[in-house]
This record gives C-alpha cells, structure tokens and sequence, in this order.
C-alpha cells in the first residue's frame, strides 16, 4: 500500500468530524443548556452556520449532527485518491436496505512515483447512522454496555482492497463494462492512459482466500491489458460511452482530444488525429447519455464545447459557450434525462446550460454558493432536477432545479443571511479536507459517495 498505510475506517462519533448545515459549536451548544436549565430564552441570539460566510471563533467547532444524515461513514487507504469511480455490482438495483456494499476503483497521489496504487475496494457492512441516544440508567449495567460493545462491534464497516503497483500518479479513474468484463481506463501523471481488466481485483475483494491468495500471487503480475502514450503530455479528462461498448474519449493538458474504439481480440483503436478546437488544457469530458455520437468538453480556456464524432476531428466542433465562466471551467456534467449540462469552473460559480439554447452562450440558472474552485459535479442518476457539486472550499452541496422561493414567506425571516441561500440548496455537507472527485451510486438512491485529501466519505442525507 503507498505509504505503508493500512486501510481504516473512522468513528463517525469522533469529536473532529463536522459536517453541515444547521450544526452549532460546542460552545454555542453548552452555553444553550445552561440558558434553558436557567428557564431562560434568548431565541434572538441563536444563528446558523454559513460555511463561507460565518467564522468559527477561537474555542468553537462544528459538531455533526447526526439527524442529518440517514448514512454517514469515512475511510482511509493510506495515499489519498484524487479520482475514483463505482464500479456496478449484481447485487441489485434500488438497494435501500442496511447495511450497504459497494464496490470502487480508485487510483493513488502517492509522495513518490513509485508508490501509487490502483485500488479496487469493497466496503460493506455499512449500516445507518444511528440515532438512538442510551438511557442513562443503562449505563450502571455491565451487562447492558457488554451488549452495546457487541453490537458495537458487529457494525464496524469493513474494507477490503486488492492492489495493483502502478508508476506515477493516477490523474482520473473512470470504469466500464465490455462483455459481462468490469474494465478501468486510467490517466496517468506520466502522460499515459491505461486499461485495465478489473475480474482478479473483484474476485479477491469478494472472499477471504481467494485475496489471501490475489496478494501472494497475483497482485506483482497484474499489468494493464493495453496503454496509450500518443497525447505526449498527461491529462485529466476521459469518459465511457454510455450508449457503445469500448467507446471511450481522453483529453490532455495540450487541448488535443482522442477517440477510442474496442477492436476484435480484446484491444483498442485509437485515432491518431486528435479533435481540436480548445485553446488550453482540456479539464472533463461527457458522453450524451442520449445521442451515440455527441460528447461535451470543458477547457482551461473558459469553454464549453459539444462535438459530434461523425465529422472529421477538425470539423467535429458543433456547439460552443466560448466564455462559460470567468476563467478555467473544470468540470461538467450531463443530465441522463432532459437537455441539460451542470458546469463548475475556477470562479466557484455552478451554471446550467439548456442545449436547446446553448448557441446564445447564455446560462439559464447560476449559483454562487462556493466560496473556491469548483472540483467535481454530477447529476443526481434518476432525479432530473438534482445534482451535487464540491469545491475546494471544502463543501459538497445537493441542489434540487425543482424548488422555488416560497413567494408567501418573503421577507418573514429575521437573518439575512437565510435570505440569500438560494432555495434551491438542499444541503451542505463537510468534514472533509481537499474534496476531489463525487459521485451518486447508481444502485442505492441517495448515496453519496466522495474522495478528499483526508479520505473517503460514503453518505446519505435527509434531503435526497
């Protein structure tokens, strides 16, 4: 493991984890106690937490509250992963039982080159976040804290890993499927992009011998089953056709965007000449989930660009939001079900962009709710109208396009604050450091599941 670090997972009662929206300090919460214990009220003085807005004093912390979230848990894996991806599983659809599994593909930004990992996880045994607060006359009972130790232990989520070396940084992990074979395209810091076939991992997270066995024999042999060097410099964007197997685009730092396609025997093709338009670095790509030949891509050079592969690559530039943001758009993503793309850049502004309207360049909504870059966005997999985004303000944040203002209790609200949050914002979630990458888990409404520099959080809230 890069590091020598061992996988952990962390106790969500731990007194450093904060999170969200509507959670006060300790200190704010003891002063409280002793008001009411007096029988006095002082409702005027009581606020909530802005992240962004508001500044914690000296001695105060934001503490979880836990009423918030229907699951919540952390994990570690030694280096931390700026990309990951859900890998599906055939454990369901729709899975809303507890405790959960769920299967990822992540890939390390380990201190040296040489300790990078790709990883393939399993964490299970995920139970919900427990609302139940013990009676205090059970406390004196040694049998009844034996029996909450028991069922302590035995809703310890649990991580399993199998490892595969890898040279250099990995930029982006994204997974696919082709013939009933889980797969993982892999951008390198090294400039470049690999495939790998994802069965030995899967099989040794799934089974105590047959990992014991993936560790001792399989995991020094495991070798991407092909490689790309021709972008020349390394990249950060790349994405699966939802729509063809072994479709996949790549785009690098050098504004150059390449084509791939499966050939028989289990290879690629790659088109050597590269789509161009982009002036900078090409920052994310999207497939239309609808249109077999349509993808997106956002650049470094503040736009956002639809292209269609049935044009020669010179030619395929289609549609083009030339000054979609202020500086670098980062991020984008597209809306399995109406004609919409969610776009994040630099000047931490959130935009939504209507495809029958895109040649105006002109947004049809837009949020400043992050105070930083933003880092990842994603439409909400069923739910038309939601999505979540984070940012190197160290948010995530749920939206819901379906809300309005209620135009009835306008002004009633004593904070001005309130006022200016948008209605659309579900909800605000934190605790992490260096949020990187987000993304909903297709197979179990609702969850959440993010890399940071501080590690994985797997959640659900209230709101979604």
């Amino acid at each position: 493991m890069a590091g020598n670090g061992e996988p952990t997972w962390r106790n969500t009662e731990q007194e450093d984890d904060k999170d969200m929206e509507g959670t006060e300090s300790e200190e704010e919460s003891e002063d409280e106690d002793e008001i009411m214990e007096e029988g006095e009220e002082d409702k005027g003085t009581q606020k909530v937490y802005l992240p962004g807005v508001e500044k914690l004093q000296d001695g105060e912390e934001l503490v979880m509250d836990q009423d918030a979230y229907v699951l919540y848990h952390q994990a570690q894996t030694g280096a931390p992963c700026l990309s990951f991806d859900v890998i599906l599983d055939s454990l369901g659809e729709n899975r809303s039982d507890y405790p959960l599994t769920v299967f990822l593909c992540a890939g390390t930004q380990a201190d040296t080159a040489q300790g990078n990992r790709v990883l393939v996880m399993k964490m299970h045994n995920l139970h919900r976040t427990s609302k139940e607060k013990k009676n205090d006359s059970d406390s004196d009972s040694s049998d009844s804290e034996d029996e909450d130790e028991a069922e302590d232990e035995e809703k310890k989520p649990q991580l399993e890993l199998a490892m595969v070396p890898h040279h250099g940084g990995i930029n982006r992990v994204r997974v696919s499927t082709l013939l009933n074979t889980p797969v993982a395209a892999v951008w390198s810091e090294r400039g470049l992009v690999e495939i790998y076939d994802l069965q030995k991992q899967l099989a040794a997270v799934s089974d105590t011998q047959a990992l014991a066995a993936y560790l001792k024999e399989e995991q020094a042999k495991i070798k991407p089953v092909f490689s790309f060097s021709g972008h020349m410099t390394e990249g950060f964007s790349m994405d699966w056709s939802p729509k063809t197997a072994g479709q996949l685009i790549t785009g690098d730092c050098s504004k150059n965007i390449h084509l791939w396609n499966t050939k028989e025997g289990g290879t690629w093709h790659v088109d050597q000449r590269p789509f161009t338009g982009h002036t900078k670095s090409v920052e994310d790509l999207q497939w239309s989930p609808t249109e077999t030949t349509v993808f997106a891509s956002c650049s470094a050079d503040a736009s956002v660009r639809i292209w269609d592969i049935r044009a020669a690559p010179n030619k395929a530039c289609m549609l083009t939001a030339s000054q979609a943001h202020e500086s670098d758009v980062n991020v984008i993503s597209w809306n399995r079900q109406e004609p919409f793309i969610v776009s994040g850049g630099d000047d931490g502004v959130l935009k939504i962009w209507d495809l029958r309207q895109f040649q105006k360049g002109v947004s049809v909504a837009k949020f400043k709710q992050h105070t930083a870059p933003i880092t990842s966005v994603e439409w909400h997999p069923t739910d038309n109208g939601v999505f979540a985004a984070s940012g190197a303000d160290d948010q995530i944040t749920q939206w819901d396009l379906a809300v309005e203002r209620d135009q009835d209790q306008e002004g009633e609200t004593e904070d001005p604050t309130l006022a200016s949050i948008p209605p659309q914002l579900l909800f605000v979630h934190q605790g992490e450091k260096d949020i990187k990458e987000l993304h909903w888990h297709q197979q179990c409404p609702g969850v959440v599941i993010s890399t940071a520099q501080s590690g994985f959080n797997v959640f659900r809230t209230i709101s979604v």
